[in-house]
C-alpha cells in the first residue's frame, strides 16, 4: 500500500481555515515541549490551541512532572497569547495495562502503538466533549515514531468519535530540526528517551555501549 503524504492532507486543510476565514479551537495532545515547539509555531498561525498533556506512559513521575512544567514554561517564553494547557494527573497506570506482557518488547512496535491510541484516544474524547473542531498530535514530528499508524488511529479515533482529526506528519519540512532549533532558544530540557521506562531502559542501554 502507498504511503499517504499527511503534510499535503495538512496544508489543504490549513488553505481552507484560511479561505473560510475561521480560527477554529484545536486540542493538541503533546508530549514534550521539545516537540511541540515547532508544532505550535505552526499552527498558531491558524488555530486556537489547548494542549492536552496526557502522556501516562511517562516515567518515572519526576520525569513526568519535569515535562509538564517545561511545556507550560515553553508557553509563557513563546508569548503564546492563544494557547492554553491542560496538565493530566501522574498516573501510570492505564499505560502499564496496555504494556502488561509486551514488557521486553523493542521500541517502536505494537506496544508503542497501542500508547500512540491510549493518548489519542484521550485528546479525542476531551475534543468531543468540549466543542473543539479539531484533535491531533505532536508526535509525528519524531523521527522515531510511525506516522502512517498515529494517523490510521487517529482517522479511526475521528470517526468513532465524530470529531475531526487533523492530519499530520510534523516531520515534513524540516519540522523536526525546527524543533531542535527551537529547543536551543528556549533552552529546553530535551530528554533522551521516549518516556516510558522500557524506553529508558533501552537509551541507557545504548549509552553504556557508546566508546
Amino acid at each position: 500500500m502507498q504511503k499517504q503524504n499527511y503534510q499535503i492532507l495538512l496544508e489543504q486543510t490549513l488553505q481552507n481555515i484560511t479561505k473560510q476565514h475561521q480560527r477554529p479551537k484545536l486540542l493538541l495532545h503533546s508530549c514534550c515541549a521539545p516537540c511541540s515547539s515547532y508544532v505550535l509555531e505552526y499552527l498558531t498561525q491558524y488555530f486556537s490551541i489547548t494542549i492536552d498533556y496526557y502522556n501516562p506512559n511517562i516515567a518515572p513521575a519526576e520525569e513526568f512532572h519535569r515535562r509538564a512544567n517545561e511545556q507550560q514554561h515553553l508557553i509563557e517564553q513563546m508569548g503564546l497569547e492563544d494557547v492554553t494547557c491542560m496538565i493530566a494527573e501522574f498516573d501510570p497506570t492505564p499505560f502499564l495495562e496496555i504494556a502488561k506482557g509486551r514488557e521486553q518488547e523493542k521500541e517502536g512496535g505494537s506496544r508503542c502503538f497501542d500508547c500512540y491510541r491510549l493518548r489519542l484516544e484521550h485528546a479525542a474524547k476531551m475534543a468531543k466533549n468540549n466543542g473543539y473542531d479539531y484533535f491531533t498530535t505532536t508526535l509525528s514530528i519524531s523521527p522515531h515514531k510511525n506516522a502512517q499508524v498515529l494517523n490510521a488511529i487517529g482517522q479511526e479515533l475521528s470517526t468513532i468519535y465524530d470529531i475531526p482529526y487533523l492530519y499530520a506528519d510534523f516531520k515534513k519540512k524540516n519540522g523536526y530540526q525546527r524543533s531542535c532549533t527551537l529547543s536551543e532558544t528556549y533552552h529546553l530540557y530535551r530528554q533522551d528517551y521516549c518516556g516510558c521506562a522500557f524506553s529508558k531502559a533501552e537509551a541507557m542501554a545504548r549509552r553504556q555501549q557508546q566508546p
